[in-house]
């Protein structure tokens, strides 16, 4: 048996770590077989830990302390992604019902639970940015670069650098062929976005190229000074993204709070802006632009290149990081 307390202790005796009583509970529940059953909710499991322990999720590490709302949070955080293109509709369903799954596992009943994941998902929620993206200033991004410097974080600066001048996702910068995408630049004057990409979403059937400036060569630069011997990309060579994530990203985070901004995404929020202005001419409309008012098809031909260049397959997207059309 896998409980090593009493049922009524941390976790519901399955150990002082949320990561590691889900799976416990689980293997307890399935017994000897069903390996892959296992496999597939520990996993998903573990991206519900990671929400819980992240900045935007409760700080939880004892499954006593998650109630209904709390799973409630997580169907929120699941939906966002959804709509942002970050997550398929289907992979949400089955993270939030594995979540039900190993809850029961742990507790040894169903009293916390969201009785409806796939009516929870299909839920319609605004996703239209209410707020002006943070990291405008360029000014303010050189600031929180230095400073991530000085903490000798110098990759997680290079992720600012990257994601300002390009709207990566955090993904994508992490594992960003560094050599080719200077080759592209130097070749053709624009680069392809294809590492680290939403699943599906990348090679020839899915092309993602942007048109060099000299904030994105310079980006590259320091990206590419930074990167460990041996490595193409961000990561060391015997570093796995989750060490990286642990041990780079998570305290650049509480960095870039410090300087008033809420976290590397926001800064894909400010490219998109920038690329709105650029393309007709007129402010995005978080920013007060009215060109949705004024020219529909102009606002219409921004929404669709901007869509194109942060790598969504759909334009209604854009308004979760330019405001809506109004």
């Amino acid at each position: 048996m896998a409980l090593v307390g009493r049922r009524d202790g941390r976790n519901f005796g399955y150990g002082r770590q949320l990561s590691y009583a889900g799976p416990q509970a689980l293997k307890d529940l399935f017994g000897s077989g069903h390996y892959g059953t296992v496999k597939a909710h520990s996993d998903r499991w573990q991206a519900f830990v990671l929400w819980c322990r992240s900045e935007d999720g409760p700080g939880f590490n004892d499954a006593r302390q998650i109630n209904r709302q709390t799973l409630l949070d997580y169907a929120g955080h699941l939906r966002l992604q959804v709509d942002q293109g970050e997550l398929a509709i289907a992979t949400a369903q089955n993270r939030l019902s594995s979540v039900n799954r190993t809850l029961a596992a742990l507790r040894g009943d169903q009293y916390v639970k969201v009785p409806s994941p796939s009516k929870t998902l299909r839920m319609r929620r605004t996703s239209v940015r209410l707020s002006v993206p943070q990291g405008q200033d360029r000014e303010q991004v050189k600031r929180i670069v230095a400073v991530l410097c000085e903490h000798q974080i110098p990759r997680a600066a290079a992720i600012a650098q990257l994601a300002r001048a390009t709207g990566m996702r955090l993904r994508e910068a992490i594992l960003a062929d560094l050599p080719q995408l200077q080759r592209e630049a130097e070749s053709f004057g624009r680069v392809n976005i294809q590492d680290g990409t939403k699943g599906g979403r990348s090679g020839a059937s899915a092309p993602r190229w942007i048109t060099v400036d000299d904030h994105i060569r310079d980006a590259l630069r320091f990206a590419e000074k930074v990167s460990p011997d041996g490595s193409r990309n961000l990561l060391a060579p015997n570093e796995s993204y989750l060490d990286f994530q642990r041990g780079i990203v998570r305290p650049a985070r509480h960095i870039l709070h410090q300087h008033n901004l809420k976290g590397f995404h926001e800064l894909r929020a400010t490219y998109a802006c920038e690329r709105y202005e650029q393309i007709i001419h007129h402010l995005a409309p978080i920013n007060g632009g009215r060109c949705y008012q004024l020219d529909r098809h102009l606002d219409q031909q921004a929404r669709v290149q901007i869509s194109y260049e942060l790598g969504h397959g759909r334009i209604d997207v854009v308004s979760a990081y330019i405001g809506g059309r109004t």
